[in-house]
């Protein structure tokens, strides 16, 4: 009787052995210079053509290791998987618990610990592999280098010069002030029926807002407000003068806060929306008399 529970406590042990899957990690060195390539192995043997799971390719080691090569091969045994990696940090570093799953079961490999040193030495002279050569560059090689910010530099003055003309000569619009004010009006009265601030959409109610009030500044003051940004319209009309402080005052706040919301740097709540909109209102009422006030001064 005992013999046979001792051939059947052998034959169960070679079955598991047999059936079961077996994962071993090799790591090749626990102290690493720093930049120097290491080599991490992991195999899965008795797999019987079962699936393994495991992190992606180049995504399996912590951020700290940066993989250089990262193979992957299976066989209907075996899963093997060799990954080169790198560290460019000084310090101790964990390669933690890596989990595979084969079929319905976890296996995880065990934690190893690695060693980052800096082998350089202060005042160790550092010498080129090979000596510099000289190259000649022709104008087609400088062009290369340099074309993008040629290119941008050339756009920058154009840009220059078009607010320039535009702002001397550009062509007026050849609607009245009064005409400009109504469908401006009527526009912001389509804006309140979206029901934008009731509803908190406050990101749709300032871009509207502000487009808005852009083409109507354009349009009434003839600024070039549809191409610049906010703080290039506001020192404009400081200097331009044509739009009163209180006017302009109310177009700083707005299109600031505007510019915020649509970052989200900020998260205005009801009160201020409807605020924003009684006062963009009540500015395009005011132009009339910042045009008035304009022409005399022309007169005089």
């Amino acid at each position: 009787m005992k013999l046979k529970k001792i051939l059947f406590i052998i034959c169960s042990l070679v079955c598991v052995n047999t059936f079961s899957q077996i994962l071993s990690s090799h790591l090749e060195k626990q102290t690493l210079a720093l930049g120097e390539v290491n080599h991490f192995v992991i195999k899965i043997d008795n797999l019987n053509n079962q699936q393994v799971g495991a992190a992606a390719k180049n995504e399996l080691l912590p951020f700290h290791f940066e993989e250089v090569k990262d193979s992957i091969g299976t066989k209907p045994d075996l899963y093997e998987r060799k990954i080169e990696f790198a560290v460019y940090e000084e310090g101790k570093f964990t390669i933690p618990e890596l989990e595979f799953k084969v079929g319905d079961k976890i296996l995880k490999t065990i934690p190893y610990e690695i060693d980052v040193i800096n082998t350089a030495q202060k005042g160790d002279q550092i010498n080129d592999i090979m000596k510099n050569k000289e190259v000649k560059l022709g104008t087609k090689d400088y062009w290369e280098l340099y074309k993008w910010y040629i290119l941008a530099a050339l756009s920058v003055i154009a840009l220059i010069i078009a607010i320039i003309m535009y702002l001397k000569w550009g062509r007026k619009s050849k609607s009245s002030p009064v005409v400009a004010t109504n469908q401006t009006l009527k526009e912001l009265d389509s804006l309140k029926k979206k029901k934008y601030i009731e509803e908190g959409n406050y990101r749709s109610f300032y871009v509207e807002l502000i487009e808005i009030s852009r083409k109507f500044i354009t349009k009434q003051y003839h600024l070039p407000a549809d191409v610049l940004l906010t703080d290039d319209l506001v020192h404009l009309m400081k200097e331009n003068n044509t739009i009163s402080l209180e006017n302009e005052k109310v177009v700083e706040e707005v299109f600031l806060r505007g510019d915020l919301v649509k970052f989200a740097k900020t998260f205005p709540d009801q009160k201020t929306m409807e605020n924003d909109f009684a006062d963009i209102r009540e500015f395009v009422k005011r132009s009339s008399k910042d045009l008035e006030f304009e022409n005399l001064r022309k007169d005089v």
